[in-house]
C-alpha cells in the first residue's frame, strides 16, 4: 500500500524547492515594493497592508483591490471582484493535483496556497509525481518575499516628498499595463478584445451601480460575451 507520502524525510526536495523559488522571489521584490508604496497612498496603514499581502498573496488582485478602496466600493464588492480574477487558481491546483503526489489535506491546502502564477510555471516544469516539498519550498520563498517587500515599501514610502508620493497613483495603472504585456504577446488579440469589452460594460454599468460593482458585472460580462462570439466562430468554422 502506497504511504501517504515518503519525501518529507527528504529535506533536499524542500532545499531544491527554495533555491528555484529565489528568482521568483526576487521577481516579486520590485512589484511588492510598489504595493506597499502605492497602499501607504491609498489610506491603509502599514498592518492592513503587510495583512492584505499575507492573506491573499495575489497581486493583480491586491492592487485591484487598493483601486476599489481608493474608489469607495464596499467590502463585498471588493471580496467577491477578487474571487473572479483569482478564479483561475482553481483550475491551477486541480492541474497540480493531478501531477502531485499523494499527501494529506493539509499539506495540499498549504501548497495550494502559495500557488500563484509563477510557482505553478515553475512547478509545473518538474516530471511526476511533484513533490509536496518541492511545491512548499518555492512558495515559501515567493511569498516571504511578497510580503517582506509589501512592508519595505510602506515604510519607504515614508521618505518620498509628499507630491511624489502623491504622484504614485499613477503607478497603479502602469504597473497593470505592465502586467497586460506579457499576456499581450502570448495572446494578443484574446487579450485586448477582453480589455475593451471590460472598459465598454464597465462603462454602462456604473451608470446603473457603484464603481466597484460595475468593474465586477463588467468582468463577468466581457467574458461571457467573449465566449459566445469566439463559440459561434468555431461553429461556422466547422459547418
Amino acid at each position: 500500500m502506497e504511504t501517504v507520502s515518503s519525501s518529507y524525510a527528504e529535506p533536499s526536495h524542500l532545499k531544491k524547492g527554495i533555491i528555484d523559488g529565489i528568482p521568483i522571489g526576487i521577481g516579486y521584490m520590485p512589484v511588492a515594493l510598489t504595493f506597499g508604496l502605492i497602499a501607504g497612498t491609498t489610506g491603509l496603514t502599514v498592518a492592513e497592508a503587510v495583512l492584505m499581502s499575507m492573506i491573499v498573496f495575489a497581486g493583480a488582485s491586491q492592487y485591484m483591490a487598493l483601486t476599489m478602496i481608493a474608489l469607495g466600493s464596499g467590502a463585498l464588492e471588493i471580496i467577491l471582484a477578487t474571487f473572479i480574477v483569482n478564479f483561475r487558481h482553481l483550475l491551477m491546483s486541480a492541474s497540480i493535483h493531478e501531477r502531485a503526489e499523494k499527501s494529506s489535506k493539509k499539506i495540499r491546502a498549504v501548497y495550494a496556497f502559495g500557488l500563484t502564477d509563477e510557482v505553478f510555471a515553475v512547478a509545473s516544469t518538474k516530471e511526476e509525481p511533484i513533490r509536496s516539498n518541492y511545491i512548499i519550498g518555492v512558495a515559501a520563498v515567493a511569498y516571504t518575499s511578497w510580503v517582506t517587500f509589501t512592508g519595505v515599501g510602506y515604510f519607504a514610502g515614508s521618505f518620498l516628498p509628499g507630491i511624489l508620493q502623491e504622484s504614485m497613483a499613477i503607478a497603479l495603472y502602469a504597473l497593470f499595463i505592465a502586467l497586460l504585456i506579457p499576456s499581450i504577446k502570448k495572446e494578443g488579440k484574446v487579450v485586448i478584445s477582453l480589455s475593451i469589452l471590460g472598459g465598454l460594460f464597465h462603462s454602462i454599468f456604473q451608470f446603473w451601480v457603484a464603481t466597484g460593482w460595475a468593474i465586477m458585472f463588467g468582468t463577468i460580462a466581457a467574458l461571457l460575451v467573449f465566449e459566445g462570439i469566439e463559440s459561434l466562430w468555431k461553429k461556422r468554422g466547422t459547418e
